[in-house]
């Protein structure tokens, strides 16, 4: 029997996950590509043979999803399966198309097939879309968790920038694992926060195998998920974090809508700098597609060192990366901070831009005056260095969950925006936590 050809489009995440769930050992298929899109630097490796198994004995070419068409040709694909997330329900349907055109069919892999079981209870943290505030959604309920007296760990959605075979399952339980592991501004945004409330992380490429390590250490897992991607596990309880900064995007991303679907519980974050109106649209929309998903109100109110210092001055203000681009916000936490405490400018980044980071403004446009904290290489944090100390700014007023200042030399003053998760009304996550798992008097139950 001929095997089916499979090309999988991707960026260096879910496509793995993907590939690796349903593919790796199974005869009835032959990937013969990977795309990437969204993260720099992915194209032109390869998926390991470690990783890939022994149906692939020199791995799998990573192309750029730019090439797709003339790929399909070349490699006689017959299928592309479509595997990364933050992306309009209309691209999704450019991209089928296409597809089509070309002569595959075009597929989207479904929960049941790409969702590992645990034998600990799985609280899992989703978005509508990047940026939503799904990293101080956790860290809340790690906190809530914890008081019950139980023992947690954060999986994170992979971000596999780096030597795919070291990076297939990582476990970080302090600061210096960061350096060992080398990790870009990407990855620690993410990781760093928890470790510093006491909460082990891990991450990699290998799901399976970091969830089976993660099981026999902890009573609860926390899945800590990217973008407004799926769980890659079958989850107890799904929170489900919306933005009322973009209202209606909760019915048009993927695959975020599929998200509020699931959901067990849906937040929405953010109440207390989102206009009223455009609250009210989400609300709806989170109604209407889940009737039945308990619905919790949340601010994300903004901390900085000393307000006196940016009222008056001219601010340089560094953003969250991801939540810029594909996410395809205009501003952050450091913007709205800026602005409540008094900045006499904000200085637009945009003209002393160098190398990636100039690159980066040319290929996200909807980027606003504020400066993405791109850092996925050696270069492209000095590039990131260059750019901050080239602006004529009186201060640098960082967003960015972690501080830049460990990693690059400033040239001028920094503070940082801090925010946490705060919710208003009832019910809160403490109560549904609480509801869900009771104290801890022993091992916490499985309950699906």
């Amino acid at each position: 029997m001929t095997k089916k050809r499979i090309l999988i489009m991707g960026a260096a995440g879910r496509d793995f996950h993907n590939f690796n769930l349903v593919y790796r050992n199974n005869p009835d298929y032959e990937v013969v590509a990977f795309t990437a899109t969204q993260i720099p630097n992915i194209e032109g490796r390869v998926y390991p043979t470690e990783l890939a198994g022994t149906l692939y004995p020199k791995g799998i070419p990573i192309y750029p999803e730019s090439e797709l068409v003339s790929l399909i040709g070349s490699l006689s694909v017959d299928e592309v399966v479509f595997a990364y997330s933050d992306v309009s329900h209309e691209t999704v349907m450019h991209h089928a198309s296409t597809v089509v055109a070309a002569g595959p069919d075009f597929r989207l892999l479904g929960a049941r097939a790409t969702q590992l079981k645990s034998n600990r209870p799985v609280v899992s943290i989703c978005a509508v879309r990047t940026g939503s505030g799904k990293s101080q959604t956790t860290r809340a309920v790690a906190g809530v968790l914890r008081d019950l007296g139980y023992k947690v760990a954060a999986i994170r959605h992979p971000m596999p920038y780096g030597n795919l075979v070291a990076q297939a399952v990582q476990r970080f339980a302090d600061l210096d694992d960061l350096d060992e592991y080398n990790c870009t501004i990407e990855e620690r945004e993410e990781y760093e926060p928890h470790l510093l409330q006491g909460v082990i992380v891990y991450a990699g490429v290998d799901y399976e195998k970091i969830l089976r390590q993660a099981e026999r250490e902890v009573d609860i897992i926390l899945w800590d998920g990217g973008n407004n991607d799926l769980p890659f596990f079958l989850s107890d309880l799904q929170i489900v974090v919306a933005d009322p900064h973009r209202p209606g995007h909760e019915t048009r991303y993927h695959p975020g809508e599929a998200n509020v679907r699931a959901a067990d519980v849906l937040l929405i974050n953010k109440v207390d700098t989102a206009n009223a109106e455009d609250i009210l649209t989400v609300r709806e929309n989170l109604r209407r597609l889940n009737p039945r998903a308990t619905l919790v109100e949340a601010a994300s109110p903004l901390f900085v060192d000393d307000p006196a210092a940016i009222r008056g001055a001219k601010v340089l203000v560094i953003e969250d990366g991801p939540t810029l681009t594909h996410g395809e916000m205009a501003y952050g936490a450091g913007w709205m901070a800026a602005r409540r405490f008094g900045a006499a400018e904000i200085i637009d980044p945009r003209p002393y831009a160098v190398g990636s980071i100039a690159r980066t403004y040319e290929k996200y446009p909807t980027t606003g005056a504020v400066l993405p904290a791109m850092g996925y290489s050696a270069e492209q944090i000095r590039e990131l260095a260059q750019t901050i100390n080239n602006a004529p700014a009186d201060l640098v007023l960082i967003g960015t969950p972690i501080d830049l200042g460990r990693l690059i030399k400033i040239n001028k003053p920094t503070q940082r925006v801090r925010y946490e998760l705060q919710e208003i009304g009832q019910p809160t996550l403490r109560e549904i936590l609480t509801e869900k798992f009771g104290p801890k008097g022993g091992a916490a139950k499985k309950t699906s």
